[in-house]
C-alpha cells in the first residue's frame, strides 16, 4: 500500500475515534451535574376518579368502569382542579369543547351519553344547556346498581373562561378534542385577550390541525401534537448528540415514552439541562409510544421508572390517553 494512502486510512480511523469519543462525553449524564428539583406533578384533568384500562378503546364509556370511589371529585371540575393543586401539582390538563354559541366548556366526552343525563354531540349545546347537565349521572363502580354521584354533578361543568379566572396564577395544559383546524382558531382568538405573562403559563395540545392553526395564530403559545412529538424526536435523535437543540424545538412541550426516553442523546441529566435551557417541558409517561400512554399512580412507579435526578414531569393518574406516539399502523 502506498504510504500515503496508509496516512489517510489512519487519518479517517483517529478521525473516526474522535468523533466516537467527543459523541460520547458529549452525552455522558453521569459527567453532568443533575438538574436541581423534584419532579413535578401534571394532573391529568385534575383530581379524578380511575378505573383499569384493560380493554379501553376511544369509545369506551369510563364513567361506567370506575373504581370504588375514594374521594369526591369528578374530573375537569374547579373543585377537582383545586384539589389537584393544592396536592401539589404544579400542571393541571383539562379538556375543552366548543359550544353551538362561540365559547368553550371543560369536558372530555365527544358526546354526552355517557357521563350526564343529556344526549347527543357536545358541541352541538350552548353553554346554558351543558352547565344544567349533570355531569355525575353516569359513574358507577358495580355494573349501574348504585350511582355514587348521581344528582351531585348539576351545574358543575365550567367554561374555560370560569377555570382561568378561578386559577390566575396556575399552569394549565389544555386539550382541544378534536382534529379540526377550525377549533384551534377560536381558541386562539379567545387567549389572544390574555396578557403575555399569562399565555407563558398555559400550554395547548390536541390535533395536529387544531394546534397548528392555534400556533400560527399565537406563534409564542407553547404547544404539543403527535405531529410536534414526532418531530421532536427525530429532530432530536438527528442532532441531539452535538448538544444543540435548534430553534424550531424550543418553547415546546413534549412527552417522552418511558421507554424510549433513555435512548435519548444525554439522559437523564444532559438531556434534562439542554431541554431547561432550550425552555422544553417535558413529560415522562408510561409505556413505549405505540399504545395509549400511562401515567404513574404511587410514589413508588416514579421511583422505578424515574432516575433519583430526573427533574422532568410526570401524569399524576393512570386515565392518561395520549394517542400513540408512533403507531404500529397508519390511521
Amino acid at each position: 500500500m502506498h504510504p500515503f494512502t496508509k496516512r489517510l486510512k489512519r487519518k479517517r480511523i483517529w478521525i473516526a475515534l474522535a468523533l466516537l469519543a467527543f459523541i460520547y462525553f458529549n452525552n455522558c449524564s453521569w459527567l453532568s451535574d443533575p438538574p436541581q428539583g423534584s419532579p413535578f406533578l401534571l394532573a391529568h384533568r385534575g383530581m379524578s376518579q380511575t378505573f383499569p384500562m384493560e380493554g379501553i378503546m376511544n369509545d369506551t364509556c369510563t364513567a361506567e368502569r370506575i373504581y370504588e370511589p375514594e374521594h369526591p371529585y369528578l374530573e375537569n371540575t374547579i373543585a377537582s382542579m383545586d384539589a389537584a393543586f393544592k396536592e401539589g401539582a404544579a400542571v393541571v390538563e383539562f379538556d375543552v369543547q366548543p359550544t353551538l354559541d362561540g365559547r368553550f366548556v371543560v369536558f372530555h366526552d365527544w358526546t354526552l351519553d355517557c357521563r350526564t343525563n343529556g344526549s347527543g354531540v357536545t358541541r352541538e349545546h350552548t353553554v346554558s344547556e351543558m352547565q344544567a347537565l349533570d355531569i355525575g349521572y353516569g359513574y358507577t363502580a358495580d355494573g349501574g346498581k348504585t350511582h355514587p354521584f348521581r344528582g351531585k354533578g348539576i351545574g358543575m361543568m365550567p367554561t374555560l373562561d370560569e377555570v382561568l379566572s378561578t386559577f390566575p396564577d396556575h399552569e394549565f395544559l389544555i386539550h382541544m378534542k378534536s382534529d379540526d383546524p377550525a377549533e384551534g382558531l377560536l381558541l386562539a382568538q379567545y387567549l389572544r385577550k390574555l396578557p403575555s405573562s399569562r399565555l407563558q403559563q398555559l400550554t395547548v395540545y390536541g390535533g395536529d390541525n387544531p394546534v397548528a392553526s392555534a400556533k400560527a395564530s399565537i406563534p409564542e403559545l407553547r404547544v404539543m401534537s403527535k405531529s410536534t412529538m414526532i418531530r421532536f424526536v427525530l429532530t432530536y435523535a438527528a442532532i441531539g448528540w452535538t448538544g444543540y437543540v435548534p430553534d424550531s424545538l424550543r418553547h415546546s412541550q413534549v412527552h417522552i415514552p418511558e421507554k424510549i426516553a433513555p435512548w435519548l442523546w444525554g439522559w437523564p441529566n444532559r438531556f434534562m439541562t439542554r431541554m431547561t435551557d432550550a425552555d422544553v417541558r417535558v413529560i415522562m409517561v408510561g409505556g413505549d409510544g405505540t399504545e395509549f400512554s400511562s401515567g404513574f399512580d404511587t410514589p413508588e412507579d416514579v421511583r422505578q421508572r424515574i432516575p433519583a435526578a430526573y427533574t422532568g414531569g410526570i401524569w399524576t393518574n393512570r386515565i392518561d390517553r395520549i394517542a400513540p406516539l408512533f403507531p404500529k399502523e397508519a390511521p
